[in-house]
């Protein structure tokens, strides 16, 4: 079940990323809308695949499923953030894009952890 609702979430994540490109190339240049684009379109893709790898048992579960947690957190924050202040010049909140960046970060840098977790595990 819990797979199953982070797919639905990459699912949510990849419409708004075609959402946010279209509105980058047309409502907004130059506003960041691509940034906040590429992120939600990439970790919308790395959630799946993770789910995949999970369901395989190539990765730790419980820091699996955190990762693809922070990731659609992280992603949200970042994009959320740029896209606000291009549609209504305000912020989710302070230091909302660099905290979704460093959640990003710790969450790509806990999968290597979780992929080791598996193999020592076996």
């Amino acid at each position: 079940m819990t797979v199953t609702i982070l797919i639905v979430l990459a699912g949510l994540m990849g419409a708004g990323g075609v959402v946010l490109a279209a509105a980058g190339a047309h409502l907004a240049p130059g506003a960041g809308l691509d940034s906040a684009a590429y992120m939600l379109l990439f970790h919308a893709v790395a959630v799946i695949g993770g789910a995949a790898l999970v369901h395989q048992g190539l990765l730790w579960r419980p820091l699996a499923l955190l990762v693809l947690a922070a990731w659609v957190l992280g992603a949200a924050l970042f994009s959320g953030d740029i896209a606000m202040r291009a549609f209504t010049a305000h912020r989710l909140f302070p230091f909302a894009a660099p905290s979704g960046g460093l959640i990003l970060i710790g969450a790509w840098l806990a999968l290597t952890v979780a992929a080791i977790a598996a193999v020592v595990r076996s």
